[in-house]
């Protein structure tokens, strides 16, 4: 799928590497760019962005490249990529100019928006409601609905003009199950970062192999689907049963939120560490920040949620259930211009991909 779309400077330098890689092909059973990337003898600007967004960055294709500088090919085929990757998650994004802003500045973002909405919730939380038990007793529920229904159909509508200009840009057809089944494996698996040989990827131990990596990222990925299954029970159970919360230790709610929020917390805490080890040359150095807030947020946001439960019947609740109300609120207006997004275009390219291989 060669198109004629002008290629940007960061487009042409992954050009000019994947040609060369495209001619060696010593990293042909690494992950599942090399076998698509072996397809094509041409790439556009489409095949440029969705082999930056299949490309998971565990960087083992580096560390086993000979042409790497001081050759005079210089590659760094992990580090135009994540350029690349991150240069189409901007491009994508709806509106656009968010996206370098959170990038660019992260923490410092992060760290303002989510004192910023704290404070807001501390003063919703001082007109105390009449009547309420449990988190209710400090905020409405009718108050919480009206913020964060607005705040998450937004950027669930973000998010799908994103991908929609994405699935243009890279030629996707019509989505098949199997296509799904495939792609939804490989994420459940991260079948990506095991190095293509089961020993794992090479992201903060240079030429030796690591499975840490994989195993936060699974962590996250679980907690965060487990905490979401939590907020949808506790949904069905307010609006279809007349259940409402506060909820027990053995209610579903809980039993999918707490280990869910140990799980997210254990998980960032552990790509925290993993991206302080590892070398910036070889991802988007430039975005460091950005990716860095991210991290943090969303482990704020699992371990916020783990306190205020702790802390239930407390004094302390008020101000912890604006600490993690707005740490949650902060983390669903940024998700489109985070590293967030990373989640869904990785999703649309192992889906993408699935095509290419005739699934």
């Amino acid at each position: 799928m060669l198109d004629k779309t002008p290629l940007s400077p960061t487009q042409e330098e992954a050009a000019r590497q994947i040609e060369i890689c495209n001619a060696c092909r010593y990293c042909e059973g690494y992950c599942a760019v090399f076998p698509a990337m072996f397809k094509e003898r041409a790439f556009g600007a489409g095949d440029i962005t969705q082999l930056a967004n299949l490309c998971h960055n565990c960087r083992g294709c580096y560390y086993a490249c000979q042409y790497t500088e001081p050759h005079e090919f210089a590659l760094n085929l992990p580090g135009i990529l994540a350029e690349a990757r991150t240069e189409s998650w901007e491009r994508f994004a709806w509106p656009p100019a968010p996206a370098k802003l959170f990038q660019r500045h992260g923490v410092a973002l992060a760290a303002a928006f989510v004192l910023g909405i704290a404070a807001l919730f501390w003063a919703v939380a001082t007109l105390t409601p009449a009547s309420g038990a449990g988190f209710y007793a400090a905020l409405s529920h009718g108050i919480m609905v009206a913020i964060f229904l607005p705040a998450f159909a937004f950027p669930a509508l973000a998010l799908a003009m994103g991908l929609r200009a994405y699935w243009r840009e890279t030629g996707g057809g019509r989505i098949t199950l199997a296509q799904l089944k495939d792609a939804s494996l490989s994420v459940a698996r991260m079948r990506n970062l095991d190095g293509g040989h089961g020993k794992g990827c090479n992201f903060e131990k240079g030429n030796r192999f690591s499975q840490a990596r994989r195993h936060a990222h699974q962590a996250v990925l679980w907690g965060f689907l487990l905490c979401f299954a939590a907020t949808c029970s506790g949904t069905v159970m307010h609006y279809l049963f007349g259940l409402e919360a506060p909820y027990a230790i053995y209610s579903l709610p809980k039993l999918l939120g707490i280990p869910g929020g140990l799980l997210l917390t254990l998980g960032c805490i552990g790509l925290a560490v993993l991206k302080t080890k590892a070398d910036p040359e070889l991802g988007t150095h430039t975005a460091w920040g950005g990716e860095m807030a991210f991290v943090l947020l969303l482990g704020l946001t699992g371990f916020s949620g783990l306190v205020l439960y702790a802390a239930t019947g407390t004094g302390a609740v008020p101000a912890l259930l604006a600490l993690h109300l707005g740490a949650v609120l902060a983390f669903f207006l940024t998700t489109p211009y985070s590293k967030m997004a990373h989640g869904f275009y990785r999703m649309a390219a192992l889906v993408r991909d699935a095509q290419g291989k005739g699934i």
